[in-house]
């Protein structure tokens, strides 16, 4: 069964201003119980803010490296989560109600993209 990456990208510079309704959480919980108990969710988390992280660059036969915030960036890859469905259709499914379970204020956008399984190497 092929596997899907959701990417979330959220406004980093707005985030701290979001406030979640009060059946946020409870939503929230009640989707991935679900997303669970369907087998469907390998793993998922959030992703520290991007002045804790460290952008490399490949140019011209050498590695760069620069220190967050990437003031350059407004949306940043805020989450993910590694799904296991039958297509596409059931991936951008459970990424739909993923993103309805958000207060209606928050502007959140998810990128569903399929994983390359990567053939084997030979023993």
């Amino acid at each position: 069964m092929p596997r899907f990456m959701s990417l979330i990208r959220i406004d980093e510079t707005a985030r701290g201003s979001w406030e979640p309704d009060p059946g946020f959480e409870q939503r929230m919980g009640a989707l991935f119980e679900e997303i669970t108990k369907a087998g469907v969710m390998l793993e998922t988390g959030g992703l520290t803010p991007t002045s804790q992280g460290t952008r490399l660059t490949w140019t011209d036969g050498k590695v760069g490296y620069t220190d967050g915030p990437f003031t350059e960036t407004k949306e940043v890859v805020g989450g993910y989560a590694i799904m296991q469905c039958k297509d596409k259709a059931e991936a951008l499914e459970w990424t739909r109600r993923f993103l309805q379970t958000h207060p209606a204020h928050w502007p959140v956008v998810a990128e569903v993209r399929q994983i390359e399984e990567m053939p084997e190497p030979p023993k």
